[in-house]
């Protein structure tokens, strides 16, 4: 004969997982009550979850701000950086290209000077007229006074304006040193008295003149007051 436990026992008997949720339940039941029979409560409990939602957000947002900030920081840095290597870069250019402009018109000034110096350079006939003006003009840079009438009419007197006139029996031939050229000057009168930037040759009209004309300005004052043999 088999044995069964009381129906009223079985229907009484609760799982504690049953009880659990009984309780759960209720706690919400009574939750729920609490908030509908208060005065704004609803209210005061939507403000605190929205804010609760918003902080919660703020925190997560946060960091992608600070992270989208560093960034433009970053950015701006870099551009700053390539801004002043372009910067750089033009500054040098520019100056580059003053310092081949200047480089340019410096030469352009110097040909430009040597043009108008060639330009103005005189050109001398190969003559008795052309000899005494180039001589005049070097003693004019010298500061050797004379005239071209001094110059002619002493020149004249002496070789007739043969510049290879030699005189061969005066006192200064018998002494071994004879007078030459166009204004009969001796050879150690010539190499005491030859003026810079003329030739050494005692022959070459324009080297006797200057250095006759120097002497005579040294002995005389001017060539312009010699009127015989010197």
């Amino acid at each position: 004969m088999s044995q069964h436990a009381p129906s009223g026992h079985s229907r009484s008997t609760l799982t504690k997982n049953q009880k659990f949720s009984i309780a759960g339940v209720a706690t919400l039941g009574a939750a729920a009550l609490a908030f509908s029979i208060v005065p704004g409560s609803s209210d005061d409990a939507r403000t605190a979850q929205t804010e609760a939602l918003g902080a919660r957000s703020a925190a997560w947002a946060a960091p992608a701000d600070a992270h989208a900030s560093v960034s433009k920081q970053q950015a701006n840095a870099s551009k700053r950086a390539k801004d002043a290597a372009a910067k750089a870069a033009a500054d040098k250019k520019a100056a580059d290209e003053a310092a081949a402009k200047k480089k340019a018109e410096d030469e352009r000034k110097v040909k430009q000077a040597a043009s108008r110096s060639a330009a103005r350079k005189p050109v001398y006939a190969n003559n008795l007229d052309g000899w005494i003006r180039q001589s005049l003009d070097i003693m004019k840079s010298k500061g050797i006074p004379g005239s071209y009438e001094g110059l002619h009419r002493n020149i004249m007197r002496e070789s007739t304006g043969n510049p290879n006139a030699k005189n061969g029996w005066d006192i200064n031939a018998q002494n071994g040193t004879p007078s030459i050229g166009l204004l009969q000057v001796i050879q150690p009168t010539f190499n005491a008295y030859h003026v810079d930037g003329t030739s050494t040759n005692i022959y070459d009209p324009v080297a006797n003149i200057t250095a006759a004309a120097n002497y005579a300005a040294d002995r005389y004052g001017s060539i312009d007051n010699v009127n015989g043999a010197y």
